[in-house]
């Protein structure tokens, strides 16, 4: 039993989300470099907020949900990336 709260509340990730967060910061820079923020303002807008509230948990230590913005920070990213490719092709 005390596994499967651990696992379903994420309090036993112990280690930071270190590559989780860097992959989200590519992303955001790659896709700033393909100007989303013209292209995809609320899509970049998004990953921007994901990864500050990521950035916030990591300070604190809660590296679950770190974990989970960072992964929607870059995934949001990534999705503003291709918006912006899409529309200069266009």
């Amino acid at each position: 039993m005390g596994v499967l709260a651990c696992v379903v509340l994420g309090g036993c990730v112990t280690s930071p989300p270190v590559q989780e967060m860097s992959d989200a910061r590519q992303a955001i820079a790659a896709a700033e470099q393909a100007a989303a923020a013209e292209h995809a303002p609320a899509v970049l807008g998004e990953a921007r907020r994901y990864l500050a509230e990521a950035e916030q948990q990591l300070r604190e230590e809660a590296y679950g949900p770190a974990r989970a913005n960072a992964v929607r920070a870059k995934n949001r990213a990534v999705e503003a990336l291709s918006t912006a490719q899409a529309s200069a092709s266009d």
